[in-house]
């Protein structure tokens, strides 16, 4: 274990010279985004999140971002970006709006729009210009939305869904239980075809869950198709506030603790520890921690979750289009030294693929299901004072052994995929799910081979 790790701690040396940052926890590398960010699929809680980003605190752009936030009348007065050209080219392209404005003011034969959504159309146009699905513009309404992702709480219906980046189909992940959309018979599977009388082809996921998200004891409309019955279904579901649970426990049976983490939020590291901490108390002796379907999160909490897990050592890292990025680490107050498995499948994405692919590459428990999402690049938030912002991708990220997922996601050790009559349940049973119960079995052996 030591010349594994040291092994390890050298890979993680071939970066450039890093500095102390905050608790030391990690080390910085030229760039200004902090760690309280956020990792993720193009995923959501409807009415409540979208993953997929980090969550700037502060930011390398803050002067940029404050700069344009009268919406670009004038060139940023940075000198990294104003020069006359510039300011040439800015009042043309003003200009030029200002006339798209007037012809459909005067010519349009529909009155069916505004200035506000020529403007946020014109942003939007913008950033899907950049052709890459994770980056995109938002209104106040949707950043409002956006930031109560991490919450821990929100008014909406309780679902996961998923977006498919190449074809923009957003499917049902996990209905919660007890919770509305459940209540009104979702299920996993279902694939949104309209929301509120909208639409929703092609549309961005984060966009989709501001149509759900609503004040409670209202209602949302929404049709999906359940492709198993080949049938289409209306749901009309009441919104309420819904408390995220993000950790469940308990113990199984041959004391081996059973975790299952759905989102990496605010609260989540510290139930996470506290469930791990009573399961040792109550004599476990070794664990499965199950981050199937879990769409991302705060980059902070998985870091946090990892430092509780693992040697010291790097945790992740990340690397800008200049090679410049941030480095993570663990130190050696915890580690974790029960036997381990770990339970991921194809929607266990981005925060989930940094903590599963770092138990693989330290090889301190084994990684069971099928083939992770594949979301290895890292998007921050830059806001704008007028309530606006923009997501926009800025770096990939690394294992501690420097593997880039990005399209590739996590290999499982052992791979062993869910029998297909249990994929479409809302509830699956502990003795019925074969992915579990491979993963108790291989938690047996490491303690038998001990």
């Amino acid at each position: 274990m030591e010349e594994k790790n040291r092994q390890l701690n050298e890979d993680a040396e071939t970066i450039e010279e890093k500095n102390e940052l905050q608790t030391g926890k990690k080390k910085h590398r030229k760039n200004n985004f902090a760690a309280g960010m956020a990792v993720g699929a193009a995923a959501a809680i409807m009415g409540c999140s979208l993953a997929g980003i980090y969550f700037s605190r502060h930011y390398r752009y803050s002067s940029l971002a404050t700069a344009y936030s009268s919406r670009g009348t004038k060139t940023a007065t940075s000198s990294t970006v104003e020069s006359q050209n510039q300011e040439a080219i800015t009042d043309e392209l003003m200009t030029k709006l200002k006339l798209l404005e007037q012809c459909a003011d005067d010519y349009f034969l529909f009155d069916t729009a505004d200035a506000k959504d020529y403007q946020d159309n014109i942003y939007k146009g913008f950033m899907n210009a950049l052709d890459d699905p994770y980056s995109c513009y938002y209104t106040a309404d949707e950043y409002q939305t956006l930031m109560e992702s991490t919450s821990g709480s929100y008014e909406g219906i309780g679902v996961v869904v998923s977006q498919n980046v190449q074809t923009k189909i957003i499917t049902v992940v996990r209905p919660f239980e007890g919770c509305p959309g459940a209540e009104a018979g979702m299920l996993p599977g279902d694939i949104l075809i309209e929301v509120a009388g909208n639409d929703v082809s092609g549309i961005d996921v984060s966009t989709v869950v501001s149509w759900i998200k609503g004040e409670g004891g209202t209602t949302v409309d929404i049709r999906v198709y359940r492709e198993s019955e080949d049938k289409y279904y209306d749901f009309t579901v009441e919104r309420r506030k819904i408390e995220v649970p993000t950790v469940a426990y308990e113990m199984l049976e041959d004391n081996i603790g059973y975790v299952q983490v759905t989102e990496f939020d605010e609260v989540t590291s510290d139930q996470y520890i506290a469930a791990v901490d009573d399961l040792k108390a109550q004599g476990m002796e070794g664990l499965i921690v199950d981050i199937r379907d879990n769409p991302g999160g705060l980059l902070s909490c998985v870091v946090d979750m990892l430092d509780y897990m693992l040697p010291e050592g790097t945790i992740v890292y990340t690397e800008d289009k200049n090679g410049e990025g941030d480095t993570y680490t663990s130190d050696a107050e915890h580690y974790f030294d029960l036997p381990l498995a770990v339970l991921v499948n194809g929607n266990s994405a981005s925060a989930s693929e940094i903590f599963s692919g770092a138990i693989q590459d330290y090889e301190t428990g084994t990684i069971i299901g099928t083939q992770t999402f594949g979301k290895g690049i890292v998007q921050s938030i830059l806001p704008f004072n007028d309530g606006s912002a923009i997501k926009i991708t800025v770096s990939r990220y690394f294992t501690p052994r420097g593997t880039c997922i990005h399209g590739e996601g996590i290999t499982p050790d052992v791979e062993v995929e869910l029998n297909e009559e249990l994929k479409t349940k809302l509830t699956i049973e502990k003795s019925e799910d074969n992915q579990l119960q491979k993963a108790i079995e291989n938690v047996k052996e490491q303690i038998a081979a001990e």
